[in-house]
Formats: C-alpha cells, structure tokens, sequence
C-alpha cells in the first residue's frame, strides 16, 4: 500500500460549522464511562454521527474523526502535533524525549539517527536472527501441549527487538516483566485517559499501587540494559550504539533522559504490538484452519519443504496477505490522538486551536462504507486486484506521513516469517481454558488465549 500526501479540505469561515455533540453523555464523565465500559463499540457507532463529531471526557471536549479520508488529512497536516488524551496518558511511560512523542525539530534530528536501521536495505541483515528465533518458537513448542500466547509472543518480540536492536542477548526473563509490566500499566493509562479523575489515581488503591510498580519496573529495566551495555564497553553495530554517540542539534552529547526515552520507544511500544499482532494471528490460525493450511501450502511450495527463511518472505503472498488483514481487524494501536496548533478545519467542521482530536484505526478498518463484508476475515480482498476497491486511509496499520512507524517493513519481514515457520510446522486449536476476548488497554490483545499445537 502507498500513501500519497493530499492537502486537508479547506474552506471559508462561513461555511464551516461545529461538529455534532455525539449522545449518551453523563454529568461530570461525560461519554467516558461509555468509553471505558465498551469503547470499541462506542468508537465504532460514531460515523453514523458523522464525519467529525464532539465528546465530552470530563469536562473537556474532544473531536472524534470517522472517515478514512479526514484521518489521512489529519496526519498529513502540518496545522496539527502528536499530543493529546492518548500521548499524555503514556508520559509516563515513553517520556517526553522519544521519538514517539516528540514533535518538531527534536522529532525530525530523532528519526535522523534511528532510520539507518530501518531503512529497507537494512532488513535483510537481521533476516537470520528473525530466522532463528521464529525457528526457536517451533522447537520449544510440543504437540498437544498447550502453548499460553502471551508469554511466547512477548518472549519472541523482546528477544527480536533487542538482538537486532540493542545486541541483547539476555532478554528470556526480561520479556516476562515486561509483557506483565505493560499490560498493568496500559490498562492504567486508559483508565486515566478516559476518565481524568486527577487525584484520585494518586491514593493507595491496588490499582494504583499495581500501575506504580508496574511502570517503576518498566524504567528499572530500560536503566539496566543502558548500564550493561555501558559496562561492556562494546561498541557494535546497533540502535543501541548509535543512541549512545548521538549528537544533538549543538553538537554535544544527547542527554541521558534523551537516551533512556528513546530505548523506552524502541523496546517497550513495538514489542507490544508485535507480541499483540503475534497473539491475534495464532488467534487466527486456530480459528480459520483453512487459511492455515494454505499458509503451510504455499510455504511448502515457496522452500521446496527446507525451514522457510528470511529470502523467502517476500515470495508467500497469502500468508502475508494473512498478516495484513490480521492488522486490519486486529490492530494493536486502536485509538490515536492529535492537537491543533491553529484555528483549522476538517472537511466541514471547524477545529479550534489547542483542541483534542481522536480516531480509532480499529473502527476505521472495519467500516462497512468501507470494506465488503467488512468483518470477515479474508486475506484475498489484499490481492492486488481487490486491494484498489479499499477507500483512500481506510487501511493505514503504520500510520501516515512523518509520524509513520519508522519500524514497518521490519515488522512486516518479522511477522510474515513467525507466521510462515508455525504454520510449516503446526495447525492450531485453541483450548478448553482459552479466553480470546479483547482485552482494551492503550492496545489491544487477547485476555488469555491458550493455544494448542497440532502436527499437520
């Protein structure tokens, strides 16, 4: 898929007009309890209110964008910054610092010294590590032993991230804090994006004192992999390194809190929606065996029956195909936030300046004005003949202009082979115990899902 810039709808001041207020607002919270007791369905149901719609959070209104087009004019203009309901809640996890939620000239110098080891010619040197560990999934799983998907898909996402990344080759029972550490305290910043109840999320409340912990061990572990690699004095070839010596806009060394948010962005969001997407794709598997044996076909057909391997990804269009509309219905980062800078407007409505603005990918990719059969799982409506029936941003996993994932083909290369090599191996079932429900957090994943493999 390609993105071509286009410049947002604009208009005279008279003609623009304010959003509708959406319904179901309570005193004092607002649409929050609706967005807290089901926000998929509630985001879900705000196009047939229009295009561009107000909430109340609290006491404060939000715009919510529903249409594919406005989200690409969104993205695309320069009249609004990454910051908002969402990008406050993760603070205090990512930092102001990062490349995730920095904005201006500090974003574009951060994006200068990460994208070396994104850019494509880049890819295939880290194909045999991705190898290795899809290969390593394989055999460490025995048929009919069930297999608990989270724990395995954060385990494989860390432990990718940091040997390609950060040369971490220490991450077995890291990627166990952090998969139980992100999962408390996403749950938390929802919780505190949706319903801003202040000072109450300070008192000593298990809740709280679960997020507290929670997020602490989260920034305890990112210092500890800093200090070690310190400690090593090894200079290799990695993200890590390049943090390390990189220089800020003065010439002078970036600061240690510079340093510290920018391995917060590269391990901790991009392994959850990895080991996300990794969870809803054995989901996948298990539900639609049909779909997974033509994965074990067409990898069989591409490797000859040898272990599939990185040169063989871009040759299994199904499967990746498979992956793209795992993304589509299943996507990680479900709900987005930006500010205007400036009086605006969006398609008709006007925006004012200082404004939240909100859109939610996961209602977006599944609109039925949108996509036929809009939730059904159906790998071919990505063949290249049906793909160009799909609206203009209707489907954008990566997000759009400079705020696009810098990390996308890595990610595609890195799920595609995961999925190729389980599927050459094994077909799925899921368990009598298994909870495959979604679990809402600042993403999305599966509550419990509980995988068993079969041989084929």
């Amino acid at each position: 898929m390609t993105v071509d810039a286009i410049d947002p709808e604009t208009r005279e001041v008279a003609e623009l007009k304010d959003p509708p207020l959406a319904g179901g607002a309570v005193p004092v919270l607002g649409h929050g309890l609706k967005l807290a007791r089901d926000p998929l369905a509630f985001m879900s149901q705000l196009r047939d209110h229009g295009e561009v719609v107000r909430l109340k959070l609290g006491p404060k209104t939000v715009y919510a964008v529903t249409a594919p087009a406005l989200t690409g004019a969104l993205a695309l203009s320069p009249d609004y910054k990454i910051d908002g309901p969402v990008w406050e809640s993760l603070e205090g996890l990512l930092g102001k610092q990062g490349v995730a939620t920095a904005n201006g000239p500090l974003h574009r110098r951060q994006r200068r010294t990460i994208q070396p080891a994104f850019r494509l010619a880049a890819i295939p040197a880290y194909g045999p590590i991705m190898e290795e560990e899809a290969h390593a999934l394989t055999e460490r799983w025995r048929p009919g032993v069930p297999v608990d998907a989270t724990s395995e898909s954060f385990r494989v996402a860390v432990r990718v991230a940091a040997r390609c990344l950060l040369r971490g080759q220490y991450m077995d029972e890291r990627a166990e804090r952090l998969s139980t550490d992100l999962g408390a305290v996403f749950r938390g910043m929802y919780r505190r994006m949706v319903l801003p109840l202040g000072p109450l999320y300070r008192l000593p409340f298990p809740s709280n004192r679960e997020f507290n912990r929670a997020l602490a061990d989260l920034h305890l572990l990112v210092d500890e992999i800093i200090t070690e690699r310190r400690a090593s004095g090894q200079k290799p070839d990695d993200l890590l390194t390049a943090l390390l010596e990189a220089k800020d806009d003065n010439g002078d060394p970036i600061s240690e809190q510079e340093i510290h948010d920018q391995v917060v962005a590269i391990l901790t969001p991009g392994s959850e929606t990895i080991a996300s997407t990794i969870m809803w794709l054995l989901q996948i598997l298990a539900d639609h065996p049909g779909h997974a044996e033509k994965v074990r076909a067409e990898v069989e057909s591409v490797t000859g029956g040898a272990p599939v391997g990185f040169e063989h990804v871009r040759k299994l269009s199904h499967t990746n195909n498979v992956v793209v509309e795992a993304l589509r219905l299943r996507p990680a980062v479900w709900i987005l936030t930006r500010r205007a800078l400036t009086d605006t407007a969006l398609g008709a409505y006007r925006i004012p300046a200082g404004a939240d603005i909100i859109y939610s990918p996961y209602a977006i990719q599944r609109d039925a004005r949108s996509y036929a059969r809009h939730l059904d799982f159906d790998p071919d409506r990505w063949l290249p003949e049906r793909a160009e029936e799909v609206p203009k941003y209707a489907m954008a996993p990566f997000s759009i202009g400079n705020r696009k994932c810098p990390s996308d083909h890595f990610s595609m290369a890195q799920l595609s082979l995961i999925v190729a090599a389980i599927s050459a191996k094994y077909r799925f079932r899921q368990v009598e115990d298994s909870d495959a429900s979604t679990r809402v957090g600042i993403t999305l994943r599966p509550h419990r899902l509980l995988v068993e493999p079969l041989e084929w």
